[in-house]
């Protein structure tokens, strides 16, 4: 099987939201490839926190600056959007030995459906370890702070969707 180095990658996820996390993978595979999609699952059995124009517009202006980054969304297989983008690799992030088995079986299953297409996966640096978009919706629904976890942009947007401006005739809580 023929390899280049460069080309184009996916990097797909439901980014709900995006995290400095993803920012950082995104930032390692733009070391490697030439372009890196970041592709937003629409998954309709899923509620999302944001709907996909707003986690699209959220990750479009947290990459500003970088060219070779370019933000869309995909229904269905994996496989069969990245042979239409022309991509050869899908890029996916490991946060954890958690993460592994489920991201392992994924990639094995990608590999059955087209061969031709190669799964990459890449750590982010340690600080972002423990950082996953459902932890951040659980921190920022209690009003823990977000910053260094998240853009400041999307800190702000959470901010809204968890505590409306109004308090009227809701618990203050203690």
């Amino acid at each position: 099987m023929k390899r280049q180095r460069g080309g184009r990658a996916i990097f797909p996820g439901s980014f709900d939201p995006i995290t400095n996390g993803h920012l950082d993978i995104i930032e390692r595979a733009l070391c490697v490839f030439d372009e890196v999609i970041v592709a937003v699952l629409i998954n309709a059995a899923k509620q999302p926190l944001f709907t996909a124009e707003e986690r699209v517009a959220l990750i479009k202006r947290s990459c500003r600056g970088r060219r070779r980054v370019r933000v869309d969304t995909f229904s269905g297989l994996l496989v069969e959007y990245a042979v239409a983008q022309s991509a050869g690799v899908i890029v996916r992030g490991l946060r954890a030995i958690s993460d592994f088995e489920y991201e392992f079986q994924m990639a094995l299953m990608n590999r059955r459906l087209n061969p031709e297409i190669e799964t990459v996966f890449m750590m982010p640096a340690e600080k972002y370890s423990y950082v996953s978009s459902r932890i951040v919706k659980e921190v920022s629904r209690l009003g823990g702070e977000l910053s260094g976890l998240v853009p400041a942009l999307v800190q702000q947007k959470m901010h809204r969707k968890f505590r409306p401006t109004s308090t009227r005739g809701r618990d203050p809580g203690p």
